[in-house]
């Protein structure tokens, strides 16, 4: 199934409270014959954008080729935190890898958030950025953990993460449902298709020449390598992979590893008053359930909410249906409140919730696999792109070293696998285990 065209009508936002809500750029016209380029860039998201942007900053002459319009994807569609870290806390990085090249994890995390927020800084980029995501549980021993994990990163890494018991986390977000959680100021949230429009624009201001409605159909390797569209032709010295759940069978060698799955965000009617219901400071949240609950207040009012499980390639009909059940489920006295605006996208997950990068031949590089964590390691990773391509490959190499296997029965089988994984994980939450 070719998930660029599967759920959204071609070259269209979906119709998300992020795209009423947004300036849209003036159209970028489709690519037409043959052009020549430095460096060719599949995909207009965060990872794509930024890499454009960096080289061509750099001086190297960048194409950028999107098969709908810029930020269409995931990054324009997310619920829009910008996490600390990696995907995986440093617990799991420091027994997966060791503490050594944990700590350097958590030090290109912490890169990627001052990476996100200098580019909004130094480009002007409006995208409503506001600091502060808090992580709950919905039981004790849940909370038990995160507060270990706050202590272990004031006492291991300097790191300051607010520890809050049910009462003072029932003070920031009165839901029935959690027993308390951590505060992590260092983290933000922020509009995410204002930010990746502001990306698109500041890489067609520095020289990058974006091409939408351009979706690729061939690639074949070579000195120089050949990026092949519906109507033109990119002939490159280098290509950089930057299509996340969109990659389709462009790459059977990132397909085994990455895995895209659909995700599903509402908008309810601005609450006025009733915000105070869900939250009492303007922070982002999510739980610590294996399938995550995520949300947090627009700047209008209204609550974003993200949850639910689908697990076949197909958006389900009614999208607000599926999302307001684990919605009423932490927010019970919200039945009465409207939905908006329900939508979905796809993104990426990797066997071990690690990005996968790869360097898969001598002028063809891949980022990808974000796994939910794509607001600022997308950024980084599209900056560490750009230095890869400009022979500056520590920070690539790095993130390329994590162990990212393929899923198991290949493209065929990670699909039914994965269901029942899912389906289990999901029972285990709503039973407690």
């Amino acid at each position: 199934m070719d998930l660029l065209f599967s759920n959204d009508r071609r070259g269209a936002y979906p119709p998300s409270w992020y795209a009423a809500t947004a300036e849209p750029l003036a159209p970028f016209a489709a690519l037409s014959g043959e052009t020549r380029a430095d460096v060719c860039i599949v995909g207009a998201g965060y990872t794509g954008l930024s890499a454009a942007l960096h080289l061509a900053e750099a001086g190297l002459d960048v194409v950028l080729l999107e098969a709908h319009r810029v930020g269409f994807g995931a990054s324009g569609r997310n619920g829009g935190q910008l996490g600390s870290g990696q995907r995986q806390d440093q617990l799991t990085l420091e027994k997966m890898v060791g503490e050594g090249p944990a700590r350097y994890l958590w030090d290109l995390g912490e890169e990627a958030k001052r990476l996100v927020r200098d580019l909004i800084a130094r480009h002007g980029i409006d995208c409503h950025l506001r600091d502060g995501v808090a992580w709950c549980g919905s039981h004790a021993s849940e909370v038990a953990h995160l507060h270990d994990y706050a202590r272990h990163m004031g006492d291991r890494y300097g790191y300051d993460i607010e520890m809050l018991d049910r009462e003072a986390f029932h003070a920031l977000c009165p839901s029935p449902d959690y027993h308390g959680g951590v505060l992590d100021m260092g983290a933000a949230h922020l509009h995410p298709l204002r930010f990746a429009l502001g990306l698109a624009r500041a890489a067609a201001g520095a020289g990058a020449r974006i091409h939408e409605g351009s979706p690729v159909v061939e690639l074949t390797e070579g000195a120089p390598s050949l990026v092949r569209t519906e109507a033109g032709v990119v002939r490159a010295d280098h290509v950089i992979l930057a299509a996340n759940g969109y990659l389709g069978r462009l790459d059977r060698r990132v397909a085994a590893r990455v895995m895209p799955i659909n995700n599903f965000i509402v908008a309810t009617e601005p609450l006025g008053p009733r915000t105070r219901e869900v939250l009492t400071r303007d922070v982002a949240v999510a739980d610590s359930k294996f399938v995550v609950n995520y949300f947090r207040l627009s700047e209008d009012g209204r609550l974003l909410f993200g949850g639910g499980e689908s697990y076949g390639y197909r958006f389900p009909q009614d999208i607000g249906a599926l999302v307001k059940k684990p919605m009423l489920e932490i927010f019970p006295h919200l039945k009465d409140v409207r939905l908006d605006y329900a939508w979905g996208g796809t993104l990426a997950i990797t066997m071990k919730r690690l990005p996968y990068l790869a360097r898969l031949g001598p002028s063809l590089l891949s980022a990808s696999g974000y796994s939910g964590h794509g607001v600022g390691t997308a950024v980084h990773a599209g900056r560490l792109l750009a230095e890869a391509v400009r022979g500056q490959s520590a920070g690539f190499d790095a993130m390329a070293a994590l162990p990212v296997p393929a899923f198991p029965g290949g493209s065929a089988l990670r699909t039914p696998l994965l269901t029942l994984a899912m389906s289990w994980y999901a029972l285990r939450d709503r039973l407690g285990i």
